[in-house]
């Protein structure tokens, strides 16, 4: 076996000659530590003054089997596979503090005193023993088992005098892979790292809405007692409340929070050897790696952002209203107070709130063979409900929208029949069932309010209020018929008899389309117009719908103008209907 390279870290020790051995044994042990993680794995070369001045860093010390005194770091298990640090308390009757935070899954984790032999190889040299059996010297005894925990909460062991020693942190997670971060301390009362909860740390619901929630929570004393720079943040989701900042973190993104993890079976740890100040050397190490250009290459791809869960930090405010949330929908709140200078955080007891349910609008009942008008605002709903009498073959369902379209929806006793957007005119013929009951649903524009007629009936054609209509409600003009003061125009009938009226009104000659949406009511019928606008009207129908088509030639126009030209069909009870307006131009020259 190959001798494996090893980190010194200087640890200080007392004086005394009584306690050298004790000292000369906390080396060995740290070399042997840090040269079990080694013997893996061959270390790229590195910047030895990089590499120096960072490990000073502590919460940049995160791969080492040594927890640093008073700074957190952050670590990854793989499912069913223990994890172990070591920490050292260099003299008796020294306070200590060891936090572990679950953050995907629950944990299991273990802290143990370790005997030190009495009396340490080497004689004083400082040259290690065989890493043989420096590996027996840690691993046959299996120490003081001082604090066990099983779960998913944030769980601390605290105690205000401990012997020296080598205590050994054992971590697992037999759930699956998961991230957890670990602080230990031997000045627990001088740290505090993390912010002090109010004496009454529960999060309160001060209002609620159909699409807001407002929060309160009294301040942490951290802030304004120690000084020291805290903010809140705020965490919404639909499935649960979260026991700390790195639970919700890990719900959102893994590489947001934490470290990225290798795949089972890699000999490197997770964290790129760059930041470290190690220079890949040219043995191949990023190619059989998967590091390319220093970086972690797409087999390390980060998990997308959950949409359903987002975390907002609003600074040293403690009241906040969460906005554009659904109606009659579940929501979990959490707030956490966050030391802005060593990032760390404490939770607050989370709150859940349902948001209120949307107005129950009325349902408006129509009556077989009767117009409806119905008013819509912008961006709104209305429900119309259909129940005919008697039995049935079929429906014919007519909706003449008057400005913008609308969506239409048709539910025969819950089952969805038809889902069409309607602009203009559509007639609808809906298969019948005995005792069916017809659930309408209109949906406004996003553009403004919308108004419409709306007719349900089981009648024959014949006897309907409106007039029958042809599938192409379009007129069309002739060009090759255009003269400098007529134009011809068609349109389609149907074989039912009905009155078409027909108007004329001039425009300016950059009249669009959108100008004619805009101006005009396609629920107006002919008795809004001008008398002088009328060019005539007329009965017309045809037994064969393949000939059910006229023509007209207006007359009376001015060479060189834009018309528009608009048919009307008038049914027998006199509720009109207009075809799809028409622009034409007559001819400047003849």
């Amino acid at each position: 076996m190959r001798q494996a390279e090893t980190m010194r870290i200087s640890t200080p020790c007392v004086s005394q000659t009584s306690k050298m051995r004790h000292c000369k044994g906390w080396s060995v042990l740290l070399l042997v530590l840090l040269g079990l993680g080694a013997v893996a794995q061959k270390l790229p070369t590195r910047d030895e003054g990089l590499f120096q001045m960072q490990i000073r860093d502590k919460s940049l010390f995160h791969d080492s089997s040594v927890i640093p005194d008073g700074a957190e770091i952050s670590g990854y298990l793989f499912r069913d596979t223990a994890k172990r640090y070591y920490f050292v308390v260099e003299e008796d009757n020294t306070p200590l503090s060891v936090t572990v935070t679950p953050c995907d899954a629950p944990l299991e984790w273990k802290l143990t005193l370790q005997e030190l032999p009495e009396e340490a190889s080497g004689e004083g040299s400082g040259e290690p023993e065989p890493l043989d059996q420096q590996k027996q010297q840690v691993t046959v005894d299996e120490g003081t088992e001082l604090f066990t925990y099983k779960g998913n909460d944030v769980e601390s062991y605290v105690a205000t005098s401990t012997p020296s020693g080598l205590y050994q942190l054992e971590l697992l997670s037999t759930e699956k892979d998961s991230n957890f971060k670990v602080y230990a301390t031997t000045t627990p009362e001088s740290d505090q790292p993390y912010p002090e909860l109010p004496y009454d740390p529960r999060v309160d619901v001060t209002a609620l809405g159909r699409t807001t929630v407002t929060l309160a929570w009294k301040p942490t004393p951290t802030g304004s007692l120690m000084g020291q720079p805290v903010q809140y943040c705020v965490v919404i989701n639909k499935e649960h409340n979260f026991k700390s900042m790195c639970a919700a973190e890990a719900k959102m993104s893994t590489d947001d929070a934490f470290m990225l993890a290798p795949k089972p079976g890699r000999d490197f740890s997770p964290f790129d050897f760059v930041h470290f100040g190690f220079v890949p050397s040219d043995n191949g190490f990023g190619k059989d790696r998967g590091l390319t250009s220093n970086k972690i290459s797409r087999a390390y791809t980060a998990k997308p952002k959950a949409s359903d869960i987002q975390k907002v930090c609003i600074g040293n405010k403690n009241i906040f209203t969460v906005s554009d949330l659904k109606p009659d929908t579940q929501y979990y709140f959490d707030v956490f107070a966050v030391n802005s200078a060593i990032n760390t955080s404490t939770a607050y007891v989370g709150t859940f709130a349902r948001t209120k349910e949307e107005a129950r609008q009325k349902t408006v009942e129509l009556k077989d063979g009767k117009v409806s008008d119905v008013f819509i605002k912008r961006k709104g709903s209305k429900f119309l409900r259909f129940a005919p009498v008697s039995s049935h073959q079929r429906v014919t369902l007519f909706v003449h929208t008057c400005l913008d379209a609308v969506q239409v929806q048709v539910r025969r006793d819950g089952k969805l029949l038809l889902s069409q957007n309607v602009e203009g005119v559509r007639q609808f013929q809906l298969r019948g069932k005995p005792k069916a009951k017809y659930l309408i649903r209109l949906r406004g524009s996003r553009k403004g309010a919308s108004t419409l007629k709306v007719l349900a009936t089981t009648r024959p054609s014949s006897k309907q209020p409106f007039p029958s209509l042809p599938e192409d409600t379009r007129i069309k003009a002739f060009d090759k018929l255009r003269t400098c003061s007529s134009v011809t125009v068609a349109w389609l009938g149907t074989q039912d008899r009905n009155k078409y009226c027909i108007y004329r009104k001039e425009v300016a000659d950059n009249y669009g389309e959108e100008q004619r949406r805009r101006e005009q009511n396609q629920c107006a019928g002919p008795e809004t117009r001008r008398k002088s606008e009328k060019v005539l009207c007329k009965y017309f129908h045809s037994p064969n719908l393949q000939k059910a088509v006229t023509t007209e030639t207006v007359t009376g126009m001015e060479p060189g103008k834009t018309y528009l030209l608009d048919v009307y069909v008038v049914g027998h009870s006199g509720h009109s209907v207009k075809y799809q307006s028409k622009l034409v131009k007559t001819r400047k020259y003849c």
